[in-house]
């Protein structure tokens, strides 16, 4: 899977890296009212948007370029400097700008870290998985991918999606793994999936302020008929969503614009199988969803999709707000009024894309493997922020029986129990 070394790729990275620092921030400005375009439509991003939640009106402010340095033209003897032309940005960005900061959370009441607890035992004694959802369905061993998947924020999300009943929590969890294996999770590789993203219909790039990783859904730029293949992309860039989120942050942010991508009646029935599998299988990783220029036949699908979607991720849909005020502009998209002039080629950012999510998926997993291969390891020492792993941290407390160390409150920057950073 991994895609050899380009120097095109690289060139961009490094081109992209010089005009982040040329860009000029906008002052905020406000947002006019979504406006309607022609007919057209592309139902796999209605469907993705209100089933991952999302809706807003466009930015209004352009990109622009630094002014010139230098004096003044006309003074004597001087020749002015002409601004060198910006290098639209290739490649996805590779961390969050300083300004942008996961928010605090708060720790376990002592009866959710009971729940927890009971969780974390029954699913550490696993030791088979069903290999479909059929009725009495035969089973396999369950494998290093599917336990290191169930890591203590994992856990945890499970646990606040099902409202803190543990026995729920374990039948989801168990219910997951099952899926992953059915769907093919692993198996979707960037060649098969690539076909999807030739146009650049969807686009990982950048943080938004809390640094939730972006996806942008670009309709108007759908380049193929309705098949699974198109909801297996969005669950394949969902993963490299994941593997991209930096360390006590993971949830995401989703961004759609609709404008340009007709009016047609999205599918009801896709949005619905989108939304079960968000819902079910990537519980609590919907930060914000922002919508922007929706067609009157695209509202007309969220009222119909609506009824289906749990109350607190329709609570985090976001519609005709100023995206300035959500993302920093410097990674924002000039189409969703940001100052990143973003060009997609699909030779450069496919191959880049999948380069650096693979590393960090490797980083990640080659932690795992150091601290023990455990069920319950924590996911901010799986993403190098230099926290003990569990092994260390429950070594210290052998060490030490009579002190009050215990296992540390890493929760997760979840929903439930975020502190907001916006």
């Amino acid at each position: 899977m991994s895609s050899p070394a380009d120097p095109d790729v690289a060139d961009a990275v490094a081109a992209q890296n010089v005009n982040a620092e040329k860009v000029d921030v906008l002052p905020s400005q406000a947002n006019d009212e979504p406006s309607v375009p022609p007919a057209g439509g592309n139902e796999e991003a209605a469907a993705a948007a209100a089933a991952t939640v999302a809706v807003t009106a466009e930015g209004s402010a352009p990109p622009t370029t630094a002014a010139a340095a230098g004096p003044a033209p006309d003074v004597p003897g001087v020749v002015a400097v002409e601004q060198e032309p910006k290098t639209p940005v290739k490649t996805p960005f590779t961390a969050p700008l300083p300004v942008s900061q996961p928010g605090e959370c708060a720790p376990l009441t002592a009866d959710q870290d009971t729940k927890y607890a009971s969780v974390l035992a029954a699913v550490s004694a696993w030791t088979a998985v069903p290999i479909s959802s059929a009725k009495n369905a035969t089973t396999a061993s369950i494998t290093d991918e599917e336990r290191l998947f169930l890591s203590r924020e994992c856990l945890l999300r499970y646990l606040r999606a099902s409202k803190w009943n543990a026995a729920d929590a374990q039948k989801r969890l168990l219910g997951t793994l099952t899926w992953r294996r059915e769907y093919g999770v692993l198996e979707h590789t960037p060649e098969y999936i690539g076909v999807e993203n030739e146009t650049g219909k969807q686009v990982i790039l950048g943080y938004d302020n809390a640094s939730r990783p972006c996806l942008y859904l670009l309709p108007q730029k759908q380049n193929t008929p309705r098949t699974d293949r198109q909801v297996q992309h969005l669950v394949f860039m969902l993963e490299r969503m994941i593997d991209l989120m930096v360390p006590g942050q993971e949830t995401l942010s989703l961004l759609v614009n609709f404008k340009d991508s007709g009016s047609s009646t999205p599918n009801v029935g896709q949005g619905r199988h989108v939304l079960n599998i968000l819902q079910n299988h990537y519980p609590e990783r919907l930060g914000r969803a922002f919508v922007i220029n929706v067609p009157w036949a695209v509202w007309g699908f969220f009222k119909l999709i609506t009824p289906f979607i749990d109350p607190l991720t329709r609570n985090k849909m976001k519609f005709n707000e100023d995206l300035r005020q959500h993302a920093p502009p410097k990674q924002l998209m000039s189409g969703f009024g940001g100052d990143v002039d973003f060009e997609y080629d699909h030779a450069i950012y496919w191959p880049a894309l999948v380069k650096l999510a693979e590393a960090r998926r490797a980083e990640y997993r080659d932690r795992w493997v150091k601290g023990g291969k455990r069920i319950g390891e924590f996911e901010g020492y799986l993403r190098g922020r230099g926290d003990k792993s569990l092994s260390e941290v429950e070594g210290a407390q052998q060490a030490l029986p009579d002190s009050s160390e215990k296992i540390p409150e890493v929760v997760p920057v979840g929903e439930a129990l975020k502190v907001s950073a916006e």
